[in-house]
């Protein structure tokens, strides 16, 4: 096989002024050879494993704007050419959707494609594709297969003795058809135009990147804008009632599959006109007349295109798809492709099926009136003779365009008739394996033309890879959520001469987990409590924060004072190796004494209420935050704790809000627990995060552990 990597020393791609036009000459050749209507030559960029388009022919460069240089490891069909050193074959507009989704969402159009190296037996040059009307037969034939292959080669040794030569390769510009000529010559031309002047409907000519080169008085008249004014421009840009992609669509649509296509325009006050574009190899030709009633002319431009229009553009498509970017779990995926997706196709019902255990499982459902009907979906084995399977274990969508379609192909459906008149069933495949199948339901009987194939198709892709991103996010959020709980205490223990309560409130962004933890510990006769804070809001957070309350429980049992404590774990969350850092407040209560010995490591400092209702911020002295110096001491302070103080512990998600300066959140955190009064301390609890837990988004998770002095510790 060549070693695509090997192009070093080999020819240079450089803009600049174009010599002899090897590139131009050898793609114009091969698209003849074949009858292809489109293609361009890609080069190999000297010590980058990419390939540049540096010559195109056939169509505007616009076309294939987003695959001018891609990546050797992109999913198109030249980049996948190189790599396997093989020729792709592409049949249509289905077969695009399914295996290269990115292309067909942009030229979601009836057209064949073949992509080939362009190799020697020891060096990979680049590569060539080649595009045909949607109406090429389905299969690529010999005598094509071995034109294309054949001039490839012969690009590739004359790319070869160029660089032996020291003739660097140019990009050349891109080709358009030659202008087509009359036999009768000028004499010819001049009356062809006379004779389309005379016409009673307007006729005008695009050239391949939509230009009007020609316009006859009646496109003048039904425009409303003089020929001069018209030569030279794109329509949709200089009439601005037509400036509208559904419009364009129709041109890229006409020109990329060489069919005819057509759509009906309203010209301000309330003229509708009929537009109907005629393609050729070198552009377009518009006939425009008066529709006769709209209603019939849109009939009339779904008959010549073979069925019912596009109910979304291209822009509609695009948007749908990334609205798929939001999702987070799978019911997010599910709501966006009920309320999105669903209703921009025209169907009226859904359900997203996953599998599992060689069953199918319904992950979520809309637009059914008695719910139940989904059931049947759900623990179904793969191998059922039903075209939901199916549809998953063969990769290939199916379409019923009515109840009497699917119920002759499977019978098995009769017995669960849900008021459905057609249905789209389409796998949903991400990283090339199936991941589910999602079931889009019509009310009524409903054909699906190729370009809807299409769209749906290429719809399943974005589907898919949200669905399997949302998956791995929900099997991580369960693993998370369990973890915390299974670290966080259930319940506190009951410590003479302290009452004590506590709060979490996870955050409402990423993991909804964090590393946010307390603990009250009673052990020997001694009462401690710790509050800290993980940095991160993932599964390592979630387990880090776990060590670090064990640890906090060890060194509290074989008796540690409070700052060898904090020194201990600070050692050992940096002898773990974590990247991450914790804040942490530890404390040893002394009710009997009416005391409490602190240490801080970087954690907000806490509030104390005294019993005539003044509350102060504790100003402790502290150290780092644990995991960042080894050599780190932690001083501690003593805190007198009488009888009906309240201790308020508490981590920063509780007081930092976006705009809002940390000194307010700190002072009205304060005036709320000035003004609490003798309430319980659960009713407390919940009045110091009422808040933030209304609030729509937190950033941060919440922990607060609250501490009431009650006297009769000895």
């Amino acid at each position: 096989m060549p070693d695509v990597h090997a192009y070093r020393a080999r020819t240079t791609v450089e803009t600049g002024r174009v010599g002899h036009p090897l590139l131009s000459l050898a793609l114009a050749a091969m698209m003849d050879d074949v009858e292809a209507h489109s293609g361009a030559v890609y080069l190999l960029t000297p010590d980058e494993p990419v390939l540049e388009m540096a010559v195109m022919a056939g169509l505007p460069r616009s076309f294939a704007a987003p695959w001018e240089r891609v990546g050797l490891s992109s999913p198109v069909p030249v980049s996948e050419a190189v790599r396997g050193q093989r020729l792709v074959w592409v049949s249509g507009e289905e077969q695009m959707a399914r295996r290269y989704p990115r292309i067909a969402m942009v030229l979601p159009y009836p057209f064949a494609l073949a992509a080939l190296p362009v190799a020697t037996r020891d060096t990979t040059y680049g590569a060539v594709y080649v595009t045909w009307p949607g109406s090429h037969p389905p299969e690529l034939s010999e005598r094509e297969r071995d034109h294309l292959t054949a001039a490839c080669d012969r690009l590739a040794l004359r790319l070869r003795r160029a660089e032996e030569e020291g003739r660097p390769v140019l990009p050349e510009p891109d080709l358009s058809a030659p202008s087509a000529t009359t036999v009768a010559g000028t004499l010819g031309t001049v009356e062809a135009a006379r004779m389309v002047a005379r016409l009673p409907y307007g006729m005008c000519a695009l050239d391949l990147h939509g230009r009007i080169s020609f316009a006859n008085a009646a496109t003048a008249e039904l425009l409303g804008i003089p020929v001069s004014a018209l030569l030279g421009t794109q329509l949709w840009a200089s009439v601005p009632w037509l400036n509208d992609p559904s419009y364009e669509d129709r041109y890229r649509a006409a020109l990329m599959s060489q069919q005819v296509a057509s759509f009906v325009a309203l010209r301000p006050p309330g003229d509708w006109l009929s537009f109907r574009l005629y393609p050729g190899t070198n552009g377009l030709t518009v006939r425009i007349s008066r529709a006769r009633a709209v209603a019939d002319e849109a009939g009339a431009a779904r008959q010549e295109d073979g069925g019912p229009g596009r109910l979304v553009t291209i822009n509609h498509v695009l948007a749908l798809a990334s609205a798929l970017t939001e999702a987070v779990g799978v019911q997010d995926v599910v709501e966006l492709v009920a309320g999105e997706i669903v209703p921009a196709v025209g169907g009226q019902a859904l359900v997203l099926l996953g599998s599992h255990a060689g069953r199918l499982h319904v992950l979520g459902h809309r637009g059914y009136a008695d719910p139940h009907l989904v059931e049947h979906f759900d623990g179904m084995p793969l191998t059922s003779p039903t075209p939901g399977t199916h549809v998953l274990t063969t990769g290939v969508p199916a379409f019923f365009e009515s109840r009497h379609q699917l119920e002759h192909l499977y019978p098995i459906e009769r017995g669960t008739p849900d008021g459905l008149g057609a249905w789209a069933y389409l796998p949903l495949i991400a990283s090339g394996r199936p991941v589910g199948t999602w079931v889009l339901g019509y009310a009524e009987p409903h054909p699906f033309p190729a370009d809807e194939r299409a769209v749906l198709t290429s719809l399943s892709g974005f589907i898919a890879q949200a669905l399997e991103r949302a998956q791995l996010y929900d099997v991580k959020h369960q693993l998370a959520h369990g973890l915390q709980q299974a670290l966080l205490p259930h319940s506190l223990p009951s410590i003479p001469g302290i009452e004590a309560a506590s709060r979490y409130l996870p955050a409402t962004r990423g993991m909804d987990i964090g590393g946010d933890f307390f603990d009250l510990v009673l052990s020997h006769g001694r009462a401690s409590a710790v509050i800290g804070d993980v940095q991160g809001h993932n599964v390592t957070a979630a387990g880090l924060m776990g060590q670090i309350r064990t640890a906090v429980r060890a060194y509290t049992t074989v008796g540690q004072a409070p700052g060898e404590v904090m020194s201990s774990t600070n050692r050992l969350l940096i002898d773990l190796g974590s990247e991450l850092f914790a804040s942490c407040l530890y404390l040893r209560l002394d009710p009997a004494h009416g005391t409490a010995v602190m240490a801080r490591a970087g954690h907000p400092p806490p509030l104390l209420r005294r019993p005539d209702g003044k509350v102060k911020v504790l100003d402790l002295a502290g150290g780092p935050l644990l995991g960042i110096d080894a050599a780190a001491t932690y001083p501690t302070t003593e805190v007198a704790l009488t009888e009906g103080s309240v201790l308020a512990l508490y981590t920063d998600g509780l007081i930092e809000s976006p705009g809002v300066d940390i000194e307010d959140a700190l002072a009205g955190l304060g005036e709320r627990l000035a003004s609490a009064g003798e309430r319980p301390l659960d009713a407390l609890a919940d009045s110091l995060v009422r808040e933030t837990e209304a609030a729509e988004e937190r950033a941060d998770d919440v922990a607060l552990l609250l501490l009431r002095a009650t006297g009769g510790g000895g």
